[in-house]
């Protein structure tokens, strides 16, 4: 494939640290990149230095003739004096901008709800941010690079990014760059993760998937220091493969070695366990939202609905932005009253909220994080073991160093970390997290959903990150057109319920006056017959052919090693046969999918 961009022997440094010394990479045509890290560890450094906004001290960035490359950065650039409708498309003409389909998709996905006409003055920071999405992935381009795109969008806006990527170069062409603490989007849109870590960029065949399998291999091997780690992405492992077949339909690699990584790996939490402890800390009346309504003024937010919250649940609310997810947990936390119905709450209930402020923080800026680690109890018990707080601050990404930082002092990331931590030893039952993803990196992510496992409490989280909701949450509900409903599919059928009912975040400037028939929500019952009959059949093919493989195996063992014509031969049939043990294995990840 024809080389797009690159960079040779890259060197970046600032006045505290070097933070890349000689790196060497290049995207190609075709090419679908994910970069992960820790916060800090350079990733939009290094985004920066390819899209030409950052120059490094040495080294050289290279590009084809001619290359086109758009590049979305964190920074807010739109002029606050221009309307949506200029900002978006520029002088482009009514007509040319509303007969081109990739640019009505475009508006449709990203800037339906708001008004066209409005100047970009008046948005909030999040509607700023996806005008400027819009703005950039109108234009033409042969390389996109994005820091940070899934920011501001709710699930429907990153299920439609992610087909917008999917779909807007043909095959082997066009080339992206993706930054974004979403895992989902990462294995929905990348083939290859790149892992941004102590000056250097480690490339990883597949998504996020992929790369947590190779990671733990990597760390398994070097386990003496890297041992901590290497538990951690195994559970991950676990729960990918385990309980999302889906999330492996996109990386290449072997199941069987993915089922020997963990076959020793118990189950990623006991929920039979974890229900029975909360019972005895809550016993069985926690929250009951009886009849329970909301109202401003003639608008009905929320419509009568019934939900009693039981010990250990772990729910994930689901719903757009503006939908009442905010109305509701502010009923479940008391700050909003019903406007019909009644709310009966538990006698022992002690709940917490982990919201997307920082007020506690705020009133304690001037503190060391040892002072305020000081006022909790000394002890907390996680998996069975007691853990100080300076122990499980280590296991939430803290080093000893930052015992001694003041809390304004600490970056955005550190601060959600602390933030959660005095939730946690302050010991609720009930814990309610309102997007908990901002300002975290992937690695926190998992470490974060990782402590979340053992804790015995009723646990409702809302946030756009589907990969979270999937993997410390049981059951899913949603809000539709005011309705809350169980969605026993999760994010999938919410998504396909959206779509059914052809709701959106607001009207589409470029809407045509005729309706698109609604999609089936999934397969029907006869394709999912079939799609089982192949899987079963796909299987046997499999082991058949692995028997071949093994017996050619065994002759080349006594065959004359000197016969160089004869290995050959038998070389060769084990690479065909291994050819259709990969095409087998790729179909069965795609059947999976579908059985589910």
């Amino acid at each position: 494939m024809a080389h797009l961009l690159g960079g040779e022997a890259l060197h970046l440094e600032y006045p505290t640290h070097v933070v890349f010394d000689s790196v060497t990479i290049g995207i190609s045509d075709g090419d679908r990149i994910g970069l992960v890290g820790r916060n800090g560890e350079g990733k939009s450094s290094l985004l920066g230095m390819l899209s030409g906004k950052i120059e490094p001290n040495s080294g050289r960035v290279t590009q084809r003739n001619g290359l086109r490359v758009g590049a979305l950065d964190q920074g807010d650039t739109l002029d606050s004096d221009l309307t949506i409708h200029y900002a978006v498309v520029g002088d482009m003409a009514d007509h040319e901008w509303a007969g081109d389909a990739r640019t009505r998709d475009i508006i449709a996905g990203l800037v339906a709800d708001l008004d066209w006409e409005a100047t970009v003055g008046t948005l909030s920071g999040g509607q700023r941010r996806r005008v400027a999405l819009a703005a950039l992935l109108v234009q033409d381009w042969d390389v996109v690079i994005l820091d940070e795109p899934t920011n501001h969008l709710d699930v429907e806006g990153i299920s439609w990014l992610a087909e917008h990527i999917n779909n807007r170069w043909s095959k082997n062409t066009g080339g992206l760059m993706v930054v974004t603490h979403d895992r989902w989007f990462l294995d929905a849109v990348c083939t290859t993760t790149w892992e941004v870590h102590d000056g250097i960029v480690e490339p990883f065949e597949g998504g996020y998937a992929a790369y947590v399998l190779q990671r733990v291999e990597r760390d398994r091997i070097a386990a003496v220091t890297e041992s901590k780690r290497q538990n951690m992405m195994k559970k991950e492992l676990a729960w990918l493969r385990r309980g999302a077949p889906a999330r492996t339909a996109k990386p290449k690699f072997r199941i069987e070695a993915a089922n020997q990584l963990i076959a020793d790996v118990p189950p990623v939490r006991n929920p039979l366990e974890l229900k029975r402890m909360a019972t005895s800390r809550l016993g069985k009346d926690v929250i009951d939202l009886l009849d329970t309504s909301v109202s401003f003024g003639p608008k009905q937010i929320l419509k009568p609905f019934t939900w009693r919250i039981g010990p250990g649940e772990r729910t994930g609310l689901l719903g757009a932005n503006g939908a009442g997810k905010s109305t509701l947990l502010g009923l479940i936390a008391g700050t909003v009253e019903p406007s019909s119905g009644k709310i009966k709450r538990g006698k022992t209930v002690k709940l917490a909220v982990l919201d997307q402020q920082f007020r506690e923080l705020d009133q304690i800026g001037e503190d060391l994080v040892r002072e305020v680690l000081g006022r909790f109890r000394t002890t907390f018990n996680v998996d069975g073991k007691d853990l100080t707080p300076a122990q499980l601050l280590e296991r939430l990404g803290f080093s000893s160093a930052h015992l001694s930082t003041k809390v304004r002092e600490l970056s955005g990331g550190q601060r959600r970390r602390l933030q959660l931590l005095m939730i946690l030893m302050d010991e609720p039952n009930v814990m309610i997290l309102d997007e908990p993803t901002n300002d975290v990196d992937t690695d926190m992510l998992a470490a974060l959903e990782d402590l979340l496992d053992s804790w015995p409490g009723t646990l409702i989280v809302v946030s756009h990150d589907r990969y979270l909701l999937e993997r410390v949450t049981d059951q899913q509900y949603a809000i539709l057109d005011g309705h809350f409903r169980h969605v026993p599919g999760g994010v999938d059928e919410y998504l396909a319920l959206r779509s059914a009912q052809g709701t959106g975040s607001g009207s589409n400037p470029s809407q045509s006056s005729g309706t698109d028939q609604a999609k089936p929500a999934g397969p029907s019952g006869a394709e999912l017959r079939a799609a089982q009959k192949e899987l079963n059949a796909n299987e046997r093919k499999v082991s058949q052919l692995q028997v071949k493989i093994a017996k050619i195996h065994e002759k080349m063992a006594g065959h004359d090693q000197s016969d160089y014509e004869g290995l050959g031969k038998l070389t060769a049939e084990i690479s065909e046969l291994q050819d259709q043990v990969d095409e087998l294995e790729e179909r069965w990840l795609e059947l999976s999918e579908i059985v589910g």
